[in-house]
């Protein structure tokens, strides 16, 4: 974990920098922009760190597969997901070494989301630093296939903002090429973008508890129907569930979006898409407490609400900003060590990045 703590340190001081140094912008939704230099460092260790990680959770298994298997079009074409097979084929043309796999997609993973993040989020620092501490930027390293389809579909956000839905289909479909569970965004992006904490926001949130209260009926009928699928392996999941800590977690910055819904459509004219998008991810978070296996797809929404925390703070008044400033980083903090140290236990280990002991 040191060199997690280290990361996370590291990421935050240069993402600060960088907006303690912002220069004028002369295009977008605020009227600063991070200095550039800065933000790329704090993005230049997220992306070092999780390149050059030989751990945490199926990274072995992506390593294992890329150094023992073959790569040629008629296998490629083949298996599912025929993009990452392409990806590994050309990398497989540099080298046998499977770490360029790890650093290939966490640079293109993490550059993506620190690039949206740079251009959309009000306090950059804030929503890097809540990719770290909420859980996410882990789960990149474990959820590596379906991270990196998740990140390309969030590098559509200026086209789900402007309403360019023949660009924001393009993306999502090339996405699905690396992980074919991105085409859900496919009929989301009709209903995201419309006013938010409507009678439809509350009905969604309804299914989800009412599925909670009768998740065995719900599961058998959605096992039945993905049967002969690429996803069909996911029946015999025994994982168990999501902790209501996490809902949690991912529920009070909703909450305070919804109080403060008038001022942040103010201040941030495209929240209520980002607000529709971390709703539909509580949602399934909350259905994951019964499965774990549902949480998988909140990797699609939750980038969403990283953004919409780089903005809640300028929904208090001026001089309580400071104090919740505060204690987002205190119990984001703490949510980060009971998850990563008490609960999972996790070990960053590194061929290159080495902790003296």
């Amino acid at each position: 974990m040191t060199i997690l703590w280290l990361n996370l340190v590291v990421v935050f001081m240069l993402a600060t920098f960088a907006r303690y140094f912002a220069v004028p912008a002369k295009i977008g939704f605020f009227n600063i922009q991070p200095n550039r230099i800065l933000a790329a460092a704090a993005a230049a260790s997220l992306i070092l760190v999780s390149g050059l990680r030989n751990n945490i959770g199926d990274t072995f298994f992506y390593v294992h597969a890329y150094t023992v298997d073959t790569y040629d079009w008629a296998t490629i074409i083949s298996k599912k997901d025929i993009g990452f097979g392409i990806l590994q084929l050309l990398l497989k043309q540099i080298t046998a070494d499977p770490q360029i796999l790890l650093i290939t997609t966490a640079l293109v993973t993490n550059m993506i989301i620190a690039i949206v993040m740079f251009k959309y989020s009000r306090m950059y620092e804030l929503s890097l630093y809540v990719y770290i501490t909420s859980g996410a930027f882990v789960v990149s390293m474990n959820g590596l296939r379906q991270f990196l389809a998740a990140a390309i579909v969030f590098a559509a956000t200026k086209a789900l903002f402007d309403g360019k839905w023949k660009t924001y289909m393009a993306v999502v479909l090339f996405a699905a090429i690396f992980h074919q569970s991105a085409l859900v965004m496919v009929p989301l992006y009709f209903i995201v973008r419309r006013k938010a904490w409507t009678g439809t926001t509350f009905l969604l949130l309804s299914v989800a508890i009412l599925i909670v209260a009768g998740f065995n009926q719900f599961s058998d009928l959605l096992f039945k129907t993905i049967q002969g699928t690429q996803y069909a392996h996911y029946q015999n999941f025994q994982e168990g569930g999501a902790s209501i800590i996490r809902v949690l977690v991912y529920a009070v910055p909703l909450i305070i979006c919804f109080l403060g819904r008038e001022k942040l459509r103010t201040v941030f004219p495209k929240s209520d898409i980002l607000a529709n998008l971390s709703i539909i991810g509580i949602a399934l978070m909350i259905i994951s407490t019964q499965n774990w296996i549902f949480a998988r797809m909140t990797i699609y929404f939750n980038l969403y609400q990283l953004i919409l925390i780089g903005w809640i703070v300028k929904v208090f008044r001026e001089k309580d900003q400071k104090l919740v400033y505060f204690a987002i980083l205190i119990f984001y903090l703490l949510f980060f060590y009971f998850e990563s140290v008490i609960t999972l236990d996790i070990r960053y280990t590194s061929d290159y990045l080495i902790w003296p002991s």
